[in-house]
């Protein structure tokens, strides 16, 4: 079953899934816990974190996706404990950000939370090093994103997602020679991997993964570890600094700071609170540099080389084998429905059905719009690449269908669709819409069970009930309706190419678009294509939602050409 939107209380399921699943293999994170930095056990750290995270997201149980990711984001860093606790917290601070002002979100908005997460650990962190958690994060998000870009379905990006995680944790020692000294996997991103594991088995209706056994290792391993043990870390010291006064603090200077006094340097929160974690040989001067600061609360202070001298002989032997498995019962779909053209070279033909639909599409992600809504063939064309008469009567004919209904999703294409009827045997109606847009709310509309005649009437109107518009750039001065447009201004044009608005500010030009439509509405898709990307487009959806509060966005990838983005409100 494909999902392809997810609301507050859905995001709160998944997550408390994530939390026991990362619950059931707390040990065989624990089991990692190893050099070069032994701050505590890692697994008990990122659990009691996102537990905290868990609790303060129930607490605001019942409201939108938004708030839901907002609390979970407080609660992670009120509750961060160790070092991959604190990247932690700071991975969901950033995929908050992300879902900011998101009553629900689809795979793409998920794709963007992970990429604003992945920034923010990354910022969080003084000197990143790669084979680490911050690795599985970057590596986890540019998967998203490419995934979603082809299928927005939830399920398929959280399965695209726990693959890479776990492709990325099996990589760790190959980045990190003190991980493959050890003979182990990155403890805080195998922590990760589980808690993504853990929600893509919620969507799949499955319980939480088996925990992986462990077994002894050998001897030399062991030694290494207590040889680096004997190097001594100093102590751990965390707590959470808050302004005392009026004033905002400043994390860039307290990171300095404390970058002179000790090591493995986390500053993560903004003005109004921020969680430290730093190792170094005298715990007293950092709380004295703290208290300095504000008013501290939850102080820790541990004794790494006292852990490190503790650490278990027991390792977990095999951690991502079966890294991947959920993903394979999700993988991502490189089409819809199956084919129905028949390509010469010895497949067998479909069988006659009473009723099938044609489409022409611009751009890969409309196309695989369409076929996810059933339609029989997609034909590939639009602006300036006009499909003729021909190749819409090869496709016609190429469905085996009593009846059609052809979608020309272009003004230009009209004309041509109309003229299929005398060149094929089959019967033929055209739904005249305008783009794609209004392409997909006919299908919506599309009733399987009446005549394409009685279709083709419904359909019409459905599409026509849609308001649209397409975003662009003026390649030369022009006047256009009586208003002067120069050469590099963006333009909004309607959907028979009226204009409605133009600036030089891109998002300026969308906002006096949108102002210009009467009556109210609800939701606004916004499909974007070359020369946009998920970022840019979310950057829009921002500024819109900021404009219109309460208004729900849908970013979908559409890969139009010459059409930054393709607008439709409802």
């Amino acid at each position: 079953m494909t999902r392809k939107a997810c609301d507050g209380a859905g995001l709160l399921a998944a997550y408390r899934a994530a939390v026991e699943n990362l619950e059931a293999h707390v040990d065989e994170v624990n089991g990692l816990n190893v050099f070069p930095v032994p701050d505590g056990d890692t697994g008990s750290n990122m659990l009691a974190t996102v537990r905290a995270a868990l609790d303060e997201g129930q607490r605001v149980s019942g409201q939108p996706a938004d708030r839901i990711a907002g609390a979970i984001s407080y609660g992670a860093l009120m509750g961060a404990r160790g070092n991959s606790g604190v990247i932690t917290s700071q991975i969901f601070r950033g995929m908050a950000e992300g879902l900011g002002g998101k009553r629900r979100f689809n795979g793409l908005d998920l794709a963007h939370a992970l990429t604003i997460g992945t920034q923010t650990a990354y910022g969080a962190v003084v000197k990143p090093v790669e084979g680490t958690i911050l690795t599985v994060i970057r590596e986890a998000s540019a998967a998203a994103v490419t995934a979603a870009e082809l299928d927005s379905d939830l399920e398929t990006v959280l399965a695209a997602i726990v693959d890479a995680a776990g492709k990325a944790v099996a990589r760790t020692p190959s980045l990190l020679p003190i991980l493959r000294e050890a003979g182990v996997v990155d403890a805080g991103g195998q922590g990760l991997y589980r808690l993504f594991q853990g929600a893509l088995l919620h969507m799949l209706g499955r319980a939480p993964a088996g925990a992986v056994g462990s077994r002894q290792r050998g001897g030399a391993a062991v030694s290494a570890l207590v040889a680096h043990a004997d190097q001594g870390f100093g102590y751990e010291t965390m707590f959470l600094v808050q302004p005392s006064g009026s004033d905002l603090l400043d994390l860039d200077a307290i990171r300095t700071h404390l970058e002179s006094i000790g090591e493995s340097v986390l500053v993560a929160g903004d003005g109004r609170g921020v969680k430290v974690h730093v190792h170094s040989e005298r715990p007293d001067e950092v709380i004295e540099f703290g208290l300095s600061l504000g008013n501290l609360s939850r102080i820790s202070v541990e004794n790494l080389d006292n852990q490190a001298r503790d650490v278990r002989e027991q390792r977990a032997a095999e951690f991502t084998g079966g890294a991947g498995s959920e993903a394979k019962a999700a993988q991502p779909r490189t089409g819809g429905v199956a084919p129905a053209r028949i390509d010469g070279d010895g497949a067998q033909p479909l069988p006659r059905v009473p009723l099938a639909v044609v489409a022409v599409a611009a751009g890969d992600g409309l196309a695989r719009i369409f076929e996810s809504f059933g339609v029989a063939s997609v034909v590939r064309g639009g602006q300036s690449d006009n499909p003729s008469t021909g190749e819409l009567a090869a496709a016609v004919e190429s469905v085996a269908a009593d009846e059609v209904l052809i979608l020309p999703n272009n003004p230009n294409v009209v004309l041509a669709a109309r003229q299929v009827a005398g060149v094929t045997g089959s019967a033929v109606h055209v739904v005249p819409t305008r783009n794609a847009a209004e392409g997909v709310a006919a299908l919506l509309a599309l009733d399987p069970s009446a005549g394409a005649d009685a279709n083709a009437a419904a359909m019409t109107d459905a599409g026509r009930s849609l308001r649209t518009m397409q975003v662009t750039e003026a390649v030369r001065d022009a006047k256009i309706g009586g208003h002067k447009v120069k050469k590099g201004q963006t333009i909004v044009l309607g959907p028979d190419d009226g204009l409605i608005a133009a600036d030089s500010d891109r998002q300026k030009a969308v906002l006096e678009a949108l102002a210009t439509l009467p009556g109210s509405f609800e939701l606004l898709t916004l499909y974007y294509g070359d020369g946009s990307d998920l970022a840019e487009a979310e950057g829009v959806s921002r500024r819109i939602t900021d404009a219109r509060p309460g208004l729900q966005v849908d970013l979908v990838h559409g890969g139009q050409p010459y059409y930054r983005y393709l607008i439709s409100v409802e």
